[in-house]
């Protein structure tokens, strides 16, 4: 493997700058791929519109082809920022109007690319912000094979698509989860569940493996539902962009946990609940739940 930068003529970053990630990585028998660090794009799904897709000009890599909005990593930038980052420079995709769903990762071992799937939860028009895109569109889903794909990005459709309709979820038994550790969370719950959330808050952005949800793929990032009863009810709501959320429980916790189980799955969520409770799990489980004990919040 070597790695060579990028020739006079080829694209430039805003302002003409370079980063030290745009480089072309060359395999032993030639092979080039763009990004020193790998490289990352971004898969938005809009309900109604399909897939937002870039159609790349003639002079670049696979010129007049379509693929995803993307690029180099920066060096420790993660994926899921890159691919938001690339997606903004290159079609205008704005802050917050996508919710990361899975990650993708094709692993060369010399590169790597990072797909991210994401959600549209604010509508957007895409707009040609740099010299590297022709066209950017809305494709439906079962329209894209109808285009000329980047031969990377037409490798891995089958399996991205496949994909397309698993939405994991969380639900988190929080009086079970609060009081398996004994921090004294029992002379004030509301403060001990706020720790709580702060803790699945930080999971939630980091995302889940794939493993510890039994799904494909490499990451995900579940919608994470936190049931709350009691005394811990008075717990402040956490921010909309946490990606936590709060069910109080107006009567039994467990009788709560068991409706959002169902609701979820009926709406089509692979649902998994956290909760030490035998009867709970027996009764989750039967819906179609899969369960876990509080242990499995620390990846073990």
């Amino acid at each position: 493997m070597t790695i060579v930068p990028p020739s006079p003529g080829e694209p430039r970053r805003p302002h003409g700058t370079r980063d030290p990630g745009d480089a072309w990585v060359v395999a032993d028998d030639g092979t080039r791929y763009w990004g020193r660090f790998g490289a990352a794009g971004l898969l938005a799904v809009d309900p109604d519109r399909g897939v937002l897709l870039q159609h790349r000009v003639s002079w670049s890599h696979f010129g007049d082809t379509w693929g995803l909005p993307g690029g180099a990593r920066h060096q420790d930038e993660s994926a899921s920022d890159a691919a938001l980052r690339e997606s903004a420079e290159e079609a205008g995709v704005p802050a917050g109007a996508v919710r990361p769903r899975l990650i993708s990762v094709l692993d060369l071992e010399i590169w790597t690319y990072s797909t991210l799937v994401a959600d549209v939860v604010t509508p957007f028009e895409p707009v040609i912000s740099d010299p590297e895109s022709r066209e950017l569109a809305w494709v439906p889903v079962d329209a894209v094979t109808d285009y000329p794909l980047h031969p990377g990005f037409a490798a891995s459709w089958p399996a991205l698509r496949a994909l397309l309709p698993v939405r994991p979820a969380v639900v988190v038994d929080a009086a079970n989860v609060v009081g398996s550790v004994p921090d004294g969370w029992w002379r004030d719950r509301a403060g001990a569940t706020g720790r709580l959330l702060e803790r699945l808050g930080a999971l939630a952005a980091d995302g889940l493996s794939a493993e510890r949800l039994g799904l494909p793929a490499d990451v995900w990032f579940p919608e994470w539902r936190v049931v709350v009863e009691g005394l811990a009810r008075a717990v402040e709501e956490p921010p909309a962009a946490s990606g936590v959320a709060v069910v109080r429980a107006k009567g039994s916790g467990d009788d709560a946990i068991v409706a959002e189980t169902a609701r979820l799955i009926e709406a089509g969520r692979v649902v998994t609940v956290v909760t030490s409770d035998r009867e709970l799990r027996a009764r989750v489980e039967d819906l179609g739940a899969v369960c876990h004990g509080p242990s499995w919040l620390d990846g073990e």
